[in-house]
């Protein structure tokens, strides 16, 4: 039971919408990045960061949180975080940075058609149609006449792999958080990221200059922050009520795109954008009211 008086939506919906601000703002970085840093070197700064942020407060706060029970789940979840952060940067570093968010959103497409084969879930025909329809949305904002005339943007597969791999971790989520704390989950994710991420880093070595070290800590400290932003929004609020939130993202992406980039969506793809945000808030809408199992933690 949801005690009443804990819940604040008003302060979950303001810490969305800073976490969405902080997202954008990391995948800026990275965007500036592209072509100076090697992807490897952007998930390793990711996850090093990370870790040393949730290490340092567990170790301040509860050194006990390190200690674990289900090592052999962490570790799916933390290679399946990094899969995830892989094909998540390269796609941003490959398309337009609105399309590439507007991508992330499919992950809640993904759980329905995931719900049914690892939950055994029930998903009503609505659903289905939903879901359907959202992925017409990505061939619409994708371009049907680019796909049809063969020449697919890769960038499109990146976002659509990494929103597959984010929709895998719902689940494993789901599974962690009834034995294990957020820090510790968060910690582990860190740690096992940092240390999947190092052979992609020799393999893809790029000398960089203290200004270049600089831009990829920050891109990783402000991916770490945004998480812990978004974590702490749905442990106050409720889902149903924050649901809207995250896609804040898109507007600021689109906003970031023109002044920034020189970029804006053309009107196929802010059509299928639409359809995309509809579809995923419509699948979401029937989810009963409950806070923290559902925090959405790449």
């Amino acid at each position: 039971m949801i005690n009443a008086q804990s819940v604040n939506n008003g302060r979950g919906a303001l810490l969305l919408a800073l976490a969405a601000a902080v997202f954008t703002g990391e995948v800026t970085v990275v965007r500036l990045l592209a072509g100076e840093a090697s992807n490897g070197q952007v998930v390793f700064a990711r996850a090093a960061v990370q870790l040393v942020i949730v290490l340092g407060y567990i170790l301040m706060t509860r050194p006990s949180l390190v200690k674990t029970g289900r090592p052999g789940l962490h570790l799916i979840r933390g290679l399946t975080s990094l899969l995830c952060w892989f094909f998540y940067y390269r796609s941003f570093q490959s398309l337009d940075i609105a399309m590439a968010t507007t991508l992330t959103f499919t992950t809640s497409l993904f759980v329905v058609v995931l719900a049914g084969p690892l939950l055994k879930e029930q998903v009503s025909k609505m659903r289905w149609a939903l879901t359907f329809l959202g992925f017409v949305g990505v061939v619409l904002a994708a371009g049907p006449s680019d796909i049809i005339e063969a020449e697919f943007n890769l960038g499109i597969l990146y976002g659509l792999i990494a929103a597959l791999a984010a929709a895998a971790l719902v689940f494993l989520n789901r599974v962690l958080t009834r034995s294990e704390s957020t820090p510790t989950i968060m910690l582990y994710i860190g740690l096992i990221t940092t240390i999947g991420a190092m052979p992609g880093v020799i393999n893809d070595w790029r000398p960089l200059d203290p200004e270049l070290v600089g831009m990829l800590f920050l891109s990783g400290g402000l991916g770490t922050i945004g998480m812990i932003l978004t974590v702490e929004a749905y442990r106050i609020g409720e889902v149903s009520a924050l649901a809207p939130y995250p896609y804040l993202r898109i507007a600021f992406a689109i906003v970031v795109g023109f002044f920034l980039f020189q970029e804006f969506p053309n009107i196929e793809a802010l059509i299928g954008t639409g359809i995309i945000v509809f579809s995923a808030l419509a699948t979401r809408g029937g989810e009963p009211k409950r806070r923290g199992l559902s925090a959405p933690m790449r």
